[in-house]
């Protein structure tokens, strides 16, 4: 690997421009070492991107947040590495950091390794929806790690819609529709059911379909609804589902950053077919660190 890109959290706070002081002193380092390495460093809010187009390794620099709001510049073939900027292990203010396997402590072994291909490559799925409006136009979103959401614009109102899923289909009415991947779902999704709810929806999960499946929620969906018809309530699928929105504006949000909007009588369809994401880790797999 040569040409390098370096994303970092600017916020004003001094963890932060300490952390990157040293990840820059250490890429410099293996510069001498190496020879040759192109080292490009940027703001989480002044990259584009283009920037991201042709590296081979995308470094993100600060926590969880960070990566899931550059994350969707980021194809399929370049391989992204997480460092902890700010990590809660060394204070309890700080981020968890649940993507970022690598710190300002391991970096330095971290970083070689994933200069000579000798990191463990996690292959990601990422959701996305797509969006046919009824002029015709056909839209995608951003891909998500996490979650995404289908809702009314006007949180007070209630998202109408008729969900489709094959040869089923019915119509319904929630507080929007929260789709998660496996690894997301520790955010959203695990404070929007209950734990007997997770629990229920965790039992159907086979590994091997992690790298395939999704979970999707109707939030807040009455009572009568949730017992008719379970998989319009609560699903772990592989299967797009579509809904046609009954309202009259709603909008997709990927991962809590970038909203999509579309009208009454648009189509959203949702899958899991959208890039996928090589992050890198360097002790354990993603998987194994979901469940230890």
């Amino acid at each position: 690997m040569s040409d390098v890109l370096v994303v970092y959290k600017k916020n004003f706070e001094a963890v932060h421009d300490a952390s990157l002081d040293i990840i820059t002193a250490e890429l410099q380092r293996c510069s001498d070492e190496m020879g040759g390495l192109r080292v490009d460093i940027r703001a989480r809010e002044r990259v584009r991107r283009a920037d991201f187009i042709g590296r081979d390794l995308v470094i993100v620099l600060g926590g969880d947040g960070t990566l899931t709001s550059i994350s969707h510049n980021i194809d399929a073939a370049t391989p992204v590495m997480g460092v902890n900027s700010h990590p809660r292990d060394d204070d309890p203010e700080g981020s968890f950091g649940f993507y970022m396997d690598s710190n300002v402590g391991t970096f330095a072994e971290d970083v070689r390794q994933a200069l000579a291909g000798k990191a463990i490559v996690n292959d990601l799925p990422r959701l996305q929806a797509i969006i046919d409006s009824t002029s015709g136009n056909r839209f995608t979103t951003d891909p998500a790690m996490n979650d995404l959401l289908i809702a009314n614009t006007h949180q007070y109102a209630p998202s109408k819609y008729h969900l489709r899923r094959g040869d089923m289909k019915c119509e319904q009415q929630s507080s929007g529709l929260l789709f998660s991947t496996w690894l997301g779902q520790g955010a959203w999704l695990n404070h929007t059911i209950s734990a007997d709810e997770h629990k229920t929806l965790r039992s159907k999960v086979d590994q091997e379909q992690t790298k395939t499946h999704y979970f999707v929620v109707a939030r807040d969906v009455p009572h009568d609804q949730r017992t008719a018809m379970p998989w319009a309530w609560m699903d772990w699928t592989d299967a797009a589902t579509t809904i046609t929105s009954d309202m009259h504006r709603g909008y997709v949000v990927p991962d809590g950053w970038d909203e999509v909007h579309f009208n009454r009588g648009a189509t959203i369809t949702v899958n899991t077919e959208a890039p996928r994401l090589r992050l890198l880790t360097f002790r354990q797999t993603m998987a194994e660190k979901i469940t230890s």
